[in-house]
């Protein structure tokens, strides 16, 4: 055998063993909370997953646009193709009806299928990992609980090579690990609830987390904000920066904002939204300020991106001035306070200071609502002005909001504007 033979034998052992490494590591289990035990009340337990469902959003994924609860089918775009969430009514052939509970944790803590195959992390198993064996027992009941609705799984359509799932486990040895969230004894009960509402159940990382080029979360810049990809909607650091994060809000800020929608910095919109109307209006008051709380403890970090903001022209405030006066003035004030809980302050406001300029400039191009919530059920609406400004009009008004009154954002081009406009709604 020459030399080079023996070289390329060599290589070959070491790719077949990194493969295989890779492939144990990324199909490994954790299964040592142990199996399951029944419940003391079982109606209680299907009560508490009930609750468990709402904070963790589960319908979001798993009911389609007008059809029936938890029976799947709704898409979940992803840069890599589209995902469809799956039934999960206890229908014996369709759904879950077949899983035990053992099944369904290895799902939530494993991401793996009954039949061990592995999930695509659109399923966000990797902050379902830490919730504990108790809780997703809770669901299982739960969801065992709701009327059975036999409705077939759409399968994933995605590009080549991330149509073949083997590929997952090499994902999986990189970038996942599972383990349930430990509690941290140098901390409050109600900090450590609300870590775990946010790091597991309510897996708010999944969209304030910037991601990578393999679609995973970058570890580093936990929670400080990043485009949502596909959906052109920019998440804001849940960190503390004074400008772009949550360094002017108070923990009961937060919890309001996610209790009713609107509090005194911000209103929500886009995603956030819905997340609001299908989700944290149903949080306790105490779980709701625990995430306040917790969030509230994150350190002032800057925001996950390289560019900075470039001051804005001079003629630009000046014509964007003069548009705020004409069209916004009326319902935000010439302070840009707002006015009340009817229309929300734009001074000191994440959505309006945040890196990304394109959910302001979505605001100003589609208007829209706050959620209907029970703390507010009637919530005032923006128009839309899309159809009534140029790009070069919004773009100069965006770059007003963004950089008066003590707000220093950055400039805005009507390039940007343009982008932004063709995924409008209105478009």
């Amino acid at each position: 055998m020459t030399l080079m033979k023996r070289i390329l034998v060599v290589l070959l052992l070491v790719v077949v063993v990194a493969a295989g490494t890779l492939y144990w590591l990324g199909t490994r289990d954790d299964a040592s909370t142990g199996p399951a035990v029944a419940a003391a009340d079982g109606a209680a337990q299907i009560e508490r997953g009930r609750y468990l469902a709402l904070a963790g959003n589960c319908m979001a994924c798993h009911t389609s646009r007008g059809g029936k609860a938890f029976a799947g089918g709704t898409p979940v775009p992803t840069p890599f193709g589209t995902v469809y969430g799956p039934n999960i009514t206890p229908d014996a052939e369709t759904g879950i009806g077949a899983w035990t509970a053992d099944d369904f944790w290895q799902a939530l803590h494993n991401g793996k299928s009954k039949d061990g195959t592995l999930l695509y992390p659109a399923f966000p198993y990797t902050e379902y990992t830490r919730v504990t064996r108790s809780d997703s027992d809770a669901l299982y009941a739960y969801l065992r609980s709701i009327s059975p609705v036999r409705q077939a799984n759409r399968p994933p359509e995605m590009a080549f090579p991330y149509d073949q799932r083997m590929l997952l486990a090499a994902w999986r040895a990189l970038y996942f690990k599972p383990g349930v969230q430990e509690a941290d004894p140098g901390q409050s009960v109600q900090w450590n609830r609300g870590r775990y509402l946010v790091e597991g159940l309510g897996h708010c990382a999944a969209c304030h987390t910037p991601r990578n080029s393999l679609g995973a979360t970058r570890s580093g810049d936990a929670l400080a904000g990043g485009v949502i990809p596909v959906l052109d909607w920019y998440a804001p650091p849940l960190t503390n920066d004074m400008q772009t994060g949550m360094g002017r809000w108070s923990a009961q800020d937060i919890a309001t904002l996610l209790k009713t929608g609107i509090a005194a910095h911000s209103t929500v919109s886009g995603p956030m939204a819905e997340v609001v109307l299908g989700s944290t209006q149903h949080l306790t008051e105490d779980d709701a300020l625990a995430i306040g709380v917790y969030l509230k403890s994150l350190p002032a970090t800057p925001p996950a991106s390289d560019a900075r903001a470039a001051a804005p022209a001079p003629a630009a405030m000046e014509l964007g001035g003069k548009l705020y006066s004409q069209q916004c003035a009326q319902c935000h004030q010439a302070h840009g306070k707002g006015s009340g809980t009817a229309w929300p302050a734009l001074a000191g406001n994440p959505t309006v200071t945040a890196p990304s300029p394109v959910n302001a400039i979505r605001m100003v191009l589609d208007g829209g609502y706050a959620p209907a919530t029970a703390a507010n059920p009637r919530p005032h609406g923006m128009p839309p002005f899309g159809q009534v400004l140029n790009d070069n009009d919004i773009a100069m008004l965006v770059t007003y909001i963004r950089n008066s009154w003590g707000n220093e954002a950055g400039g805005v081009s009507a390039l940007e504007v343009k982008r932004a406009r063709a995924s409008s709604t209105l478009n």
